[in-house]
């Protein structure tokens, strides 16, 4: 029989929407079914642990976690204060001893102590950056959009839009403390936002919001040095539009590079030449979706499905890389506001 997933839809609550949307998704056949809807407030972001153990989820109290069942359901373990504003962003070591989050409105980094039955404890470490503007500005002004490990966990990276920084802070994973050890400066007025790692951990991809193009990065784990080899735009050449690059996923085998566009409204999808490691662009392409969020890459097939923020949708299409089209599959799946997409596979 073909593997059965769940798929874990985050979403912010506004008008009908009432927290994390619960499907049974089929990979086969592209398709979602609603199992259930689990009331939270603003779940915009939804992250499954390493082990596919626990779910965790922002909320407007912090942070939440919850028990994943073998059929993909969800118990509510505990909710958690970061001492701050509501994150945008999730992340967890392997060993599941640690989640971190990264806060835009506030500029802070958290980190949180995990407890063995996967619920969340106190607060071990905590960073309020500062910058050189307004509250109310954006740029000038930290705003932490984006948070992860580095490959060892040696590091913890912070990925500051308003500054055009990603810090780097040594992790102590005794203690759960980190200390500034370096920082990777972007150009100014990028706006970085999403940063992830090569599946053999020896390249980082990093998307610029505001000037519309993703940095690729060799990554030396000693010291952590992070050396630039290319950067692309995201857009077709004569676009002059509204667009903020988002989030970047990387295709199963690693060999494509995929990015959402909010405002033009598309994916970008870029070939990685395994040679020389640089990015070519395949395609610049509709989502069939109003504001594309977040990517859910589909395992054992060259598919993806795209979450769309304002038109409440998700959109499935499958990919032909040599004839550098996407082709949509089946009807858009109503959902209210969805901003992220996890899954995970039901245990037979």
């Amino acid at each position: 029989m073909a593997d059965k997933y769940v798929a874990y839809v985050g979403s912010y609550t506004r008008g009908e929407s009432k927290g994390l949307n619960i499907f049974d998704f089929d990979p086969d056949t592209l398709t979602f079914k609603l199992r259930e809807v689990f009331e939270i407030n603003n779940p915009s972001v939804v992250h499954v642990s390493h082990d596919q153990r626990y779910l965790y989820c922002n909320c407007d109290e912090g942070v939440a976690s919850f028990k994943i069942l073998k059929d993909g359901s969800i118990v509510l373990m505990n909710k958690a204060s970061v001492n701050g504003l509501r994150p945008c962003y999730l992340a967890t070591d392997r060993e599941n001893h640690y989640l971190v989050t990264a806060g835009y409105h506030d500029g802070k980094l958290t980190v949180l102590r995990l407890e063995e039955d996967g619920s969340i404890g106190g607060v071990t470490d905590e960073v309020f950056m500062k910058g050189l503007g307004s509250v109310a500005g954006r740029n000038y002004r930290c705003h932490v959009n984006c948070a992860l490990f580095t490959p060892d966990e040696k590091y913890l990276l912070a990925v500051d839009l308003g500054m055009d920084q990603v810090k780097i802070y040594e992790f102590d994973a005794a203690t759960g403390k980190i200390k500034l050890h370096d920082i990777l400066r972007c150009e100014l007025e990028s706006g970085p936002k999403h940063m992830i790692f090569s599946h053999d951990g020896k390249y980082a991809y990093l998307t610029h919001e505001d000037k519309n193009y993703v940095t690729k990065y060799a990554y030396t784990p000693e010291h952590a040095v992070f050396t630039k080899l290319q950067t692309i735009s995201t857009l077709p050449d004569k676009y002059d539009g509204v667009n903020s690059a988002i989030t970047l996923k990387l295709s199963n085998d690693g060999s494509h590079l995929f990015v959402t566009n909010s405002g033009h409204n598309s994916v970008a999808i870029f070939r990685i030449d395994p040679e020389t490691q640089m990015m070519e662009r395949v395609c610049v392409l509709p989502t069939s979706g109003d504001y594309p969020r977040d990517l859910l890459i589909v395992p054992g097939r060259d598919s993806f499905v795209c979450v769309n923020q304002e038109s409440n949708s998700m959109t499935c299409f499958d990919v032909n890389y040599e004839g550098r089209y996407i082709a949509m599959a089946g009807a858009p799946v109503p959902v209210v506001c969805p901003t992220s997409i996890q899954i995970r596979k039901i245990e037979e």
